[in-house]
């Protein structure tokens, strides 16, 4: 980034080869629209490319590139979508069997836990992904939401605390 900083363009396209996966997950989790949350993506490579001077030597890139993310999904204030099958975008996550019945137990799994997800607050959700599915560490997802290090460790036990009671309450079986 820091180069791209400097004036060579061209390495942005390596960035986003690099990050769009990942920052598209992020977002299509967070709001469970594949359209908006391509739209997102670009507009966060955009964002990243225009405010590029805002990058500083020693900034943790993914950080930066979240803390972004989270500002145009602020602008977006999308609402959930009923339905979805986050299954099929993560097909390469849950078919680690060769057996019928081993994907077909992962792949009810995931669902149960999408769903548990869904019933989170949005900020739970959020912090759930940036520790767990993005696999963060609290200084980055501190830096990435503006809080304290001992706040994102609180508020990401909180969260999995909340979900641990969803499944309760649903009565799902938690095998791990």
């Amino acid at each position: 980034m820091l180069q791209v900083k400097a004036g060579d363009l061209e390495r942005m396209s390596l960035l986003f080869e690099r990050h769009h996966r990942a920052l598209f997950g992020f977002l299509f989790h967070l709001t469970q629209r594949h359209e908006a949350s391509e739209d997102m993506m670009q507009t966060v490579f955009y964002r990243m490319l225009k405010y590029r001077n805002s990058f500083t030597d020693g900034s943790n890139f993914t950080g930066w590139m979240y803390h972004i993310a989270r500002n145009v999904l602020k602008d977006q204030k999308f609402g959930l979508d009923s339905g979805y099958d986050p299954i099929g975008v993560h097909e390469e996550k849950i078919a680690g069997g060769t057996l019928a019945d081993e994907r077909l137990e992962k792949k009810q799994s995931c669902q149960q836990l999408y769903d548990a997800m869904d019933m989170l607050s949005e900020g739970d959700r959020e912090i759930l992904m940036l520790n767990r599915m993005k696999e963060l560490n609290y200084p980055e997802i501190s830096e990435i939401m503006g809080i304290s290090q001992g706040a994102a460790r609180v508020r990401v036990s909180r969260a999995v605390e909340e979900l641990k009671k969803i499944f309760v309450k649903k009565g799902i079986k938690k095998d791990s």
